[in-house]
């Protein structure tokens, strides 16, 4: 019954790591209750690593591709999630009854710039994607109406 689940983008900057965790997380853990899609506002590609620590938990991200968010002008969603700052600032404007929220999460590649090794990588790449997991785990009762808008408690 899909008329009752909610629509949900994630977004972020490149559609290569975050915003395609939350996408694979929520279609795994939410199906019932919420339609997830993903996209960037400046797409760059699937990050092999983010699929790495994807499949470790048994999502499969590896046929996704990078979406850019123009793909979905005039869909009307029920919330679009920015995941960081720099989506925030350049979410478009969206139809209808969508919602933006945001909820920052850290980079994991800029963060493994800085990894000695894969595997210090790696390890970065799980933290980020477990706050995620735990983020999507909470929804959609974590997004809560309040004076000046929508929040992500």
């Amino acid at each position: 019954m899909a008329e009752n689940k909610l629509k949900i983008l994630f977004l972020c900057t490149g559609n290569s790591c975050r915003s395609q965790m939350a996408e694979g997380l929520a279609g795994a853990l939410k199906s019932g209750v919420i339609e997830a899609y993903s996209a960037g506002t400046e797409p760059r590609g699937v990050d092999p690593l983010a699929v790495k620590v994807m499949a470790e938990i048994g999502i499969d991200i590896s046929g996704r591709r990078s979406k850019h968010v123009d793909e979905f002008a005039g869909t009307e969603f029920d919330f679009v999630i920015t995941l960081c700052g720099h989506a925030a600032e350049h979410c478009p404007v969206f139809p209808g009854r969508t919602k933006v929220v945001h909820h920052g999460f850290e980079d994991p590649p800029t963060l493994a710039k800085s990894a000695a090794n894969q595997e210090e990588a790696l390890a970065i790449y799980r933290r980020v994607r477990d706050e995620i997991k735990d983020f999507v785990e909470r929804m959609p009762e974590s997004i809560e109406e309040k004076p000046g808008g929508f929040f992500i408690s």
